[in-house]
């Protein structure tokens, strides 16, 4: 029953449930050569030995709605009563992230509220049209999307500095005709050269504070994109990444990740790019049930013949 549920997430299973519970429980037997095809093998994880317990008990209740689910309750963002909440391991952000939502995403079809449920204190996810408003705060806000304008993640800093709590500038011309605000004097601290000084002091004016990802289709994102509460805002595009999510949508490049992938390598960058400290698996277990979902789901689909 536990295959044929939500945790392959409406993926079709042509064997039967029989056969799937067979290639799921296979997952103990794999050789190195099948860890070698796993992309996530090197993440520091917390141990998922919940995540296996619960899919071989099947799918449980929603401790708030009594929804059946496997795994979380994705409307609730909270995990079911045979994956205890204190086995779910918590991850604290640098910053925090808004998470704006298509109405007609399908929730068992998002991997936002994985980001909800493993970082709870610093994720927001809104249902459009149903989302803050960004004016006052431009200075500090950014949003993960591709397009002609977007930046990489090592150029938050300087692009941030167009921006202020008075406005926007129109274009980039405009914001190089403005003075420069006069700097204070500094001086330079023990080990640091005087222009490190100046540059952290600048950073410090101008330090994203939130960062939005949008959570659609990609043929959905126009209509959120175009959204007039979003317009000015810095935009960051991850280019460098590929994704591993099982429903990639045909005719986009593998750049385009899923909404957790996105969140993953943005804050992996963010922390080597902008906060300058070395990367150690702070932010790996953002991937914790992502990593077992794809796992899962890919280890199904190869026992019912479809790779």
């Amino acid at each position: 029953m536990s295959l044929n549920s939500s945790i392959l997430l409406n993926e079709d299973n042509a064997q039967g449930p029989k056969r799937n519970t067979e290639c799921l429980e296979s997952l103990e037997l794999q050789t190195p050569s099948s860890l070698q095809d796993n992309p996530f093998q090197q993440l520091q994880l917390a141990s998922q030995e919940v995540l296996e317990k619960a899919k071989k008990s099947g799918r449980s209740k929603c401790p708030r709605c009594s929804s059946s689910r496997m795994f979380y309750c994705y409307t609730c963002f909270v995990p079911v009563e045979t994956v205890p909440t204190k086995e779910i391991p918590t991850v604290k952000l640098p910053l925090k992230i808004d998470i704006i939502k298509h109405p007609n995403e399908t929730d068992g079809k998002s991997t936002a509220v994985h980001a909800k449920l493993l970082a709870p204190d610093d994720v927001t996810i809104y249902k459009y049209p149903c989302i803050p408003e960004y004016e006052e705060k431009r200075h500090e806000i950014a949003l993960i999307f591709p397009g002609p304008n977007s930046v990489s993640v090592k150029d938050i800093a300087f692009h941030l500095q167009k921006y202020t709590k008075k406005g926007v500038c129109a274009t980039d011309d405009d914001c190089f005709r403005e003075p420069l605000l006069k700097q204070a004097k500094i001086e330079p601290e023990e080990g640091k050269k005087p222009h490190q000084c100046i540059s952290s002091s600048r950073s410090e004016g101008t330090r994203l504070k939130k960062i939005i990802f949008i959570d659609s289709t990609w043929n959905q994102t126009n209509k959120i994109i175009t959204d007039e509460r979003l317009q000015g805002l810095l935009q960051i595009e991850l280019k460098t990444r590929k994704t591993c999510f099982w429903r990639h949508q045909k005719g986009k490049p593998d750049t385009y990740l899923s909404t957790i992938e996105a969140i993953y390598y943005f804050l992996v960058d963010y922390h080597q790019e902008i906060l300058k400290e070395s990367y150690n698996g702070q932010y790996d277990n953002l991937l914790f049930f992502f990593s077992f979902m794809h796992t899962l789901i890919k280890d199904a689909k190869c026992c019912a013949g479809k790779e």
